[in-house]
């Protein structure tokens, strides 16, 4: 299957329509038809349910789409990795991330690594840690800022400097805003909206003392900080989130006690051939770290 008609067929998915998607494609009707229905034979499957107006996918073309998308942005990534010159660091590294505040160091050695290296540019991929390490090991991503509980043992890492602390994210005008911290007991019979990951569900779970059966889960999210902060708005919950800048005159942050924090680790595949720009990136995050390290203890 050539990727030029992986191409055709995301633009036909994305538009809901062969005539749109042949017109911005610069091809015919007909053509496109054809390609789309050889793609069909040859695959074996419908991969469209096809109406007057518009088409539609079938479960196996929702399929398709997503592994066509990844197969299609890991092209254009290798395209763009071989196109730099030795003495050049250039191209793209591309960085999946949680909502961590660790995005702020990390931030900042992007801005100073291309004050060096001005031919370079990130791309930013904001997910749980579940879906980076998925794009990780399908070669979409070239690294991950991922929140601890997390597996490791595949990938190089270092440690980022920020510890993130869990916090109860409320509205201001319930009761329980009125105290400073929260315990497990304090939030007997609230409705919880907390987090997707059945590894921070098991450490949240340990933190109140007792199996999920108990808690009154209304939601789970996988991100973002502006969703719960909605849903909590609306009164659907308190949700356990890690702490971040809540600027909202309607809701507030309190901390857990006892506390419970996280680390962070930005991590990278093992034994794997990297791009001149991406070695160098990681050399010089490790460099950076290290040289933050010696300020805090005063070198």
């Amino acid at each position: 299957m050539e990727i030029r008609v992986l191409q055709y067929f995301l633009a036909v998915a994305r538009e809901g329509s062969i005539t749109k998607a042949a017109a911005l494609l610069h091809i015919t009707q007909p053509t496109l038809s054809r390609q789309l229905m050889q793609m069909e034979e040859e695959l074996g499957v419908k991969l469209f349910r096809r109406g007057k107006h518009h088409i539609l996918l079938t479960e196996e073309g929702m399929l398709l789409r997503r592994r066509a998308q990844e197969i299609v942005d890991l092209t254009e990534k290798t395209a763009k990795e071989l196109k730099h010159e030795e003495e050049t660091v250039s191209g793209e590294i591309s960085i999946g991330c949680g909502e961590t505040q660790n995005m702020r160091p990390l931030s900042d050695m992007m801005a100073s690594f291309r004050q060096k290296y001005p031919d370079v540019s990130f791309h930013i991929y904001t997910a749980i840690a579940d879906d980076v390490k998925e794009r990780l090991e399908n070669g979409l991503l070239d690294m991950g800022l991922l929140l601890e509980p997390v597996e490791i043992s595949r990938y190089h890492y270092v440690r980022m400097p920020l510890r993130e602390k869990w916090q109860v994210l409320m509205r201001r005008d319930l009761q329980l805003a009125k105290k400073q911290t929260i315990t497990p007991n304090d939030l007997a019979g609230i409705p919880l909206i907390i987090a997707k990951r059945q590894s921070v569900r098991n450490e949240l779970e340990n933190w109140f003392g007792y199996g999920r059966e108990k808690l009154q889960i209304v939601s789970t999210c996988n991100l973002s900080h502006h969703n719960q902060s909605i849903m909590v708005e609306s009164g659907i919950g308190v949700a356990l989130v890690m702490e971040f800048a809540c600027n909202q005159d309607l809701l507030c942050l309190r901390p857990l006690e006892p506390e419970i924090e996280s680390g962070c680790v930005l991590v990278w595949k093992k034994n794997l051939t990297r791009s001149w720009a991406m070695q160098r990136f990681i050399e010089y995050v490790k460099e950076y770290l290290t040289s933050m390290e010696k300020e805090d203890i005063g070198e």
